[in-house]
């Protein structure tokens, strides 16, 4: 599984790194620090929680070469 991050979208409420500061590190100003990432089996639903709690929408998951936003 793939996070994909559409930083231009981030409003810095930081609510995934609420969630997954281990996933989510934010860059000096409060935004996600980067584009995407991997995730660990383990940390799929973290993730997959992290980005349904994100307001702006600006988290995607990646899965199966797919690209869904904060579905389950």
């Amino acid at each position: 599984m793939k996070v994909v991050i559409d930083r231009n979208a981030c409003a810095g409420h930081a609510r995934c790194h609420e969630l997954a500061p281990e996933l989510f590190v934010l860059d000096d100003d409060g935004y996600i620090a980067t584009d995407g990432f991997s995730v660990t089996t383990e940390a799929e639903k973290l993730a997959l929680r992290s980005a349904r709690a994100c307001p702006e929408r600006a988290i995607a998951i990646a899965s199966d070469d797919k690209t869904h936003g904060q579905e389950q």
